[in-house]
């Protein structure tokens, strides 16, 4: 699964908790970040995620980790890191339909094993593969009936890229609107990427670890 946001802007906490309370295991999860702000940590707690994939994961100190951290610590959990920016182009990529991107970020790094080299004009790339997933949990300001989605300032971030890279699409929003009240310019996903729209009131977040 695809979970939106930028540590707790645009993060679809409702829908995560909905999560952890169906009690559903074994998931990969896809985000940019987990126990930073973010509310993805909590589905560790029954150890309901299996492996992520994401850019921010693992604090430099020591004092404070997130559940997820301990569990990766002990061995619980796999995970795998990807810069920011190729995190972004691989889902990117996953919604174009393409068959992968190249980018010179993580040549004679850890980044680079298991994955190819290609030459281009003489310069040297790592293709990295798109990522999909079969669930995405995104959250925007507003929707009308249809499913077009409004994102209010940075909860943009993730959102309307997760949502073009995923079989099933839900999105939690603040406010559902006749169709037709939006005006077509704000709308940043439309309809025919959304299956699934949910009204929820925000959940104050506090912010940890940072």
């Amino acid at each position: 699964m695809m979970v939106g946001g930028f540590v707790s802007a645009g993060t679809p906490t409702n829908l995560i908790h909905a999560l952890k309370r169906r009690g559903t295991r074994e998931l990969t999860a896809i985000a940019n970040n987990i126990g930073f702000g973010d509310q993805l940590d909590v589905l560790c707690e029954d150890g309901q995620i299996a492996h992520m994939i994401t850019s921010f994961a693992i604090r430099a100190s020591t004092s404070k980790w997130s559940r997820f951290e301990e569990q990766y610590h002990r061995g619980e959990v796999t995970l795998e890191l990807v810069p920011q920016g190729t995190l972004v182009e691989r889902i990117r990529a996953g919604g174009s339909g393409l068959g992968g991107v190249l980018t010179r970020t993580g040549l004679d790094t850890v980044v680079e094993e298991g994955k190819r080299r290609i030459e281009v004009q003489g310069v040297d790339y790592l293709l990295e593969t798109p990522l999909r997933a079969d669930v995405a949990l995104i959250q925007a300001h507003r929707a009308d009936r249809l499913g077009n989605l409004v994102y209010r300032a940075s909860g943009r971030n993730f959102n309307p890229l997760m949502a073009t890279a995923a079989d099933l699409v839900i999105a939690e929003v603040s406010e559902i609107v006749e169709t037709g009240e939006l005006d077509p310019e704000t709308v940043g996903t439309p309809a025919v990427y959304v299956d699934r729209i949910v009204r929820c009131d925000p959940i104050e977040v506090r912010l940890e670890g940072m």
